[in-house]
């Protein structure tokens, strides 16, 4: 019974995905957002709080692109800045919410490279939230001491992470190396 619940889950999510990505108009858009609404009624908050969060910073940048470049060609960008902003967000709501009830690892389960390479992923994902956490505490810890030093402080966590994200791609990529996923 487990293993049809999974396999029904992946369909649905590859229907509603699509689904969600084919719609074009904001009246779908929208009543699409009620009912993931609907669906999550006690996680709202939350999700739309992680949705946000994630999706912020990319969605600023490439919004305010979009609207200066409008703008310099004397068109109205609001529709569609409100469709792709409103798609962005339905559908990352719709995948936060999907796999915040369905184990991505179970769902990708059907093949072992991609087990694999989710594993790793979501490994190396969680080292680097705990480092940054780590970092941001230190932080704070020492927030008064640091004051005059900050921009250091800052470059050095950056330059830590870059550093462990080179060595990182090079041991990941000698260990999908010895599971044969590169065949050079």
């Amino acid at each position: 019974m487990q293993k049809n619940k999974i396999v029904l889950a992946r369909a649905f999510f590859v229907v509603a995905f699509f689904a969600l990505l084919s719609l074009h108009q904001l009246s779908y858009l929208f009543a699409a957002l009620i009912a993931l609404w609907v669906v999550s009624l006690q996680k709202i908050a939350p999700l739309t709080i992680r949705v946000l969060r994630s999706i912020v910073i990319f969605n600023l940048g490439v919004s305010l692109g979009y609207e200066a470049m409008a703008l310099w060609r004397h068109e109205t960008p609001w529709e569609y800045l409100l469709y792709i902003n409103l798609k962005v967000y339905v559908l990352t709501y719709f995948v936060f919410w999907f796999f915040g009830r369905y184990s991505i690892i179970r769902i990708v389960g059907f093949s072992k490279d991609l087990s694999y390479l989710t594993t790793i992923a979501l490994s190396q994902i969680f080292s680097y939230k705990k480092s940054f956490e780590d970092f941001r505490l230190a932080y704070l810890s020492r927030g008064l001491r640091l004051k005059d030093k900050n921009p250091a402080f800052i470059a050095r966590s950056f330059e830590y992470f870059l550093e462990k994200s080179l060595y990182d791609a090079n041991e990941r990529t000698l260990a999908m190396k010895a599971r044969g996923f590169f065949r050079d």
